[in-house]
């Protein structure tokens, strides 16, 4: 530890950013604890603890789950077309995602605006000063905004743009779908950290993604890189222990065949087509998947095809390139 320490005050050294340094050590370790909490009560309190913990150790812990879904699927799966937005009530004109590339909870509302083919852009949040969102009392990412309309809380923003495409659906899901909602935000989730960090080299990967696709300057990125991973791979120690893992890996293929058991031998568990918990599940698994061990979790259990068939159905980002 006192080597981590020592890397990442030389390494501080180096930055100089307009926020307090302190503040932005915070920050950063918030940030890159946000692929493991959700926005329940308790979560603020644990990251500034972990934060309080690494803030003279580690400037720059950035941005939260790395790693991003790139991989285009075979032309031998069976086709599953996109679900068109059906309510000639909501065509946005303007939608906004402030975001952190990697931050779960965000992928959670893109899978959820890839799949209903709804335009947006994207605001990359830097999450040292985070300038890009001081316009909000809100300060934690995802912020979505559709035409002006603020929205925020990852699970909040999909319910809400659900009853706009489907004004008649009285709930926008039953029990069995907000079930496994609810294990993506308070199990699935909690897993994935003390994966991808759960060694030097896969801490090293996973900020490698984090440095190249988030917002730093070229200073912050050096530090995220190297003082960020030694940290966060102390941290994930810390967040094994809190949510009583004992392997890693296990953990991890145990959360994937849980799924597929509960899909029952349906292609989704919407049936023929995904649900809000199919591509919930799925927005939260597309940074891994192609990290090591998003790869070791599709070579060790049966979420494959299902996983296939989901960036199938969910298909090419509705991003603006701007």
């Amino acid at each position: 530890m006192r080597r981590v320490n020592g890397l990442a005050t030389t390494l501080s050294r180096a930055i100089a950013t307009g926020a307090p340094p302190a503040a932005a050590q915070r920050r950063l370790v918030q940030a890159g604890l946000f692929s493991t909490f959700s926005s329940s009560n308790n979560s603020q309190g644990f990251a500034q603890s972990i934060a309080d913990r690494f803030k003279k150790a580690s400037p720059s812990v950035a941005g939260g789950v790395a790693g991003f879904s790139a991989a285009a699927t075979s032309l031998a799966q069976e086709a599953h077309a996109k679900e068109p937005v059906q309510s000639q009530k909501f065509l946005p004109n303007d939608v906004v995602l402030y975001q952190y590339e990697a931050c779960p909870f965000c992928n959670k509302v893109k899978a959820f605006l890839d799949y209903y083919n709804i335009p947006y852009k994207v605001v990359e949040v830097n999450p040292i000063n985070k300038k890009e969102i001081k316009w909000s009392d809100y300060k934690k990412v995802p912020i979505l905004t559709v035409d002006g309309d603020q929205m925020v809380d990852s699970s909040d923003i999909v319910d809400k743009l659900f009853q706009k495409i489907h004004p008649d659906n009285s709930a926008t899901d039953s029990e069995e779908e907000r079930k496994w909602r609810g294990w993506v935000d308070n199990h699935l989730v909690h897993i994935l950290s003390p994966n991808i960090y759960r060694s030097p080299s896969e801490a090293l990967e996973s900020f490698d993604y984090i440095t190249t696709h988030g917002n730093f300057s070229f200073t912050e990125r050096l530090v995220a890189k190297y003082a960020g991973a030694a940290a966060m791979y102390f941290v994930s120690k810390k967040l094994k222990k809190r949510h009583n893992i004992t392997d890693e890996r296990a953990s991890l293929y145990e959360a994937a065949e849980t799924w597929v058991d509960a899909l029952k031998g349906r292609q989704y568990l919407g049936g023929s087509k995904p649900n809000l918990a199919d591509l919930a599940v799925f927005g939260v698994l597309r940074p891994i998947r192609y990290l090591k061990s998003g790869k070791d979790m599709v070579e060790h259990t049966r979420i494959g095809e299902w996983y296939s068939r989901m960036e199938t159905s969910v298909g090419e980002p509705c991003r603006i390139k701007e």
